[in-house]
């Protein structure tokens, strides 16, 4: 039997959602033996406009054991059933990513195949109609996937928008009752050790030392650890997307809270809007060389549904991503690992996977570089997927309005977007990669919502001998029907958190 090497101390550095979805994990899986310890500053704001989530969240509360109506009810949240498109494959036009799937599959080969031949043949209902999660969301309507795999109502799924500054205080609460220790301070210096390179300790503006076996930075943008310490080095991916600056500015409710996220392409990058039950969040993200922040501010704020709340905030980033993401004994969590603009509703997930990578590779004192080099090939591949994905929505517009869309319709991809562009250009084939976030039905749904039809149809096809368009049409039906039988969005809220 070896000595001892359980880690003994883990120091988070930064606190908002990355910190205190970090110290609610370790203190819910790591429950005796190790003192964990988040050091913050009052004084250093967050980015904080993260709202809208995936799915996966879903999975991350319950591991914690948060109470579904207690978390709505805390976060001022609501929920989300997917996003709408507005204005990206050419103006005028709109599509909806679902949570879930376009139907279901009735035939070896996919229910998309079948549509696009009734397409061919006259059939003029869109490809959204044919999913549930779209039915409950053009309607306003919101339920909880039906258990019975038989039932229409089991193929969708959802997520939540919510407060992240709230959703964070709700964390903190949670991980102090078990045991976090909070340190208020702002930190100045950043001790290594002069052999290993391994942080040892950080030093606070009134002198206080902080001292721990693994760090976390969850410093946001600035990676104090990971970056200003260790020079861990960063991944451009501006060339593919181009957007590096977001202007953020909330506004009233003007009416019932939409069960989805919407994205609307604009001038120099897109909007997005978020519906909570106390307002909307809205933010403009665009290219700064090809609009200046004031007025990307000015433009945001005659766009708003309401009245405006606040003045705007600006974030600068750069997209891309750290060369690693675990260095030495630092871990970066959220945006100290990387910046992938909002558009999928990604930012808060990525914050997820590397806590549970780190759950799933938790080190001891000795640091095995296979962990550390498992942890990085997984974190490195999952964020190159989700840029490809992200890369899709700019690459397929037909937009030549302007000259961010010109561009972002000329360019070139990385090969293993090529790739995925390729074989659904040749027969509406849609080929998953290993780790790939967003399943096949979410790269369907940008595909044909930016008229990306494929040239050929699946080869199979024509020796199935079916003909498709009773049974679609009977499933837009039933799918129509069953949203009809739904509670509005808003009163499912309100029944759920009791108000």
């Amino acid at each position: 039997m070896s000595d001892d090497k359980r880690i003994r101390s883990i120091l988070i550095v930064g606190g908002g959602s990355a910190g205190w979805m970090s110290a609610a994990m370790l203190a819910q899986t790591l429950r005796q033996d190790c003192a964990i310890t988040l050091v913050e500053s009052d004084e250093i704001g967050i980015v904080g406009v993260g709202e809208a989530t995936i799915p996966p969240i879903r999975t991350f509360n319950e591991a914690l054991g948060i109470n579904e109506a207690e978390f709505v009810r805390e976060t001022k949240g609501t929920f989300k059933l997917g996003i709408e498109f507005v204005d990206w494959g050419s103006q005028g036009n709109r599509y909806f990513h679902p949570f879930g799937p376009h139907g279901r599959n009735f035939d070896t080969v996919p229910l998309h195949q079948y549509w696009l031949r009734a397409r061919e043949q006259g059939e003029t209902a869109p490809l959204d109609d044919h999913a549930m999660a779209w039915q409950l969301a053009k309607a306003g309507r919101m339920a909880k996937p039906s258990p019975d795999p038989r039932s229409v109502l089991s193929t969708f799924d959802y997520a939540y928008h919510f407060d992240a500054t709230l959703y964070a205080a709700y964390l903190r609460r949670y991980a102090e009752a078990r045991g976090v220790t909070r340190v208020e301070g702002r930190i100045v210096d950043v001790a290594l050790h002069p052999e290993t390179g391994f942080v040892e300790s950080v030093t606070l503006a009134d002198g206080r030392k902080l001292e721990a076996e693994l760090f976390l930075d969850c410093s946001g943008i600035r990676a104090l650890l990971i970056e200003g310490a260790l020079k861990t080095g960063y991944e451009h991916w501006n060339q593919w997307l181009p957007c590096d600056r977001a202007v953020a500015m909330p506004c009233e409710n003007t009416g019932p809270a939409t069960p989805y996220t919407r994205s609307t392409a604009r001038e120099a990058g897109w909007q997005w809007r978020i519906p909570l039950q106390h307002r909307v969040g809205n933010g403009y993200v665009y290219a700064s060389h090809l609009l200046d922040d004031d007025e990307a501010a000015s433009l945001l704020s005659q766009r708003l549904d309401g009245k405006a709340i606040g003045d705007p905030r600006l974030v600068r980033y750069a997209t891309g991503r750290r060369k690693l993401h675990w260095n030495r004994n630092v871990i970066a969590v959220g945006l100290s690992s990387g910046f992938l603009e909002p558009l999928e509703s990604t930012s808060i997930h990525l914050i997820q996977a590397n806590i549970s990578k780190l759950i799933g590779l938790f080190p001891d004192r000795d640091f095995d570089p296979a962990t550390i080099d498992e942890f990085n090939r997984i974190a490195i591949t999952e964020t190159e997927r989700i840029r490809d994905f992200l890369i899709l929505h700019y690459k397929l517009t037909t937009r030549n309005d302007s000259e961010l869309w010109r561009y972002c319709a000329a360019m070139d991809v990385p090969d293993t977007l090529a790739i995925k562009l390729d074989h659904f250009r040749r027969h509406g084939r849609l080929i998953a990669r290993e780790m790939d976030l967003f399943a096949p039905a979410s790269w369907l749904a940008v595909h044909i919502g930016q008229h990306n039809i494929p040239e050929g149809l699946d080869p199979l096809l024509p020796y199935r001998g079916i003909d498709a368009r009773d049974y679609l049409a009977r499933l837009r039906t039933t799918m129509a029907a069953e949203a009809a039988r739904c509670p509005p969005h808003e009163r499912f809220v309100s029944d759920l958190v009791g108000t």
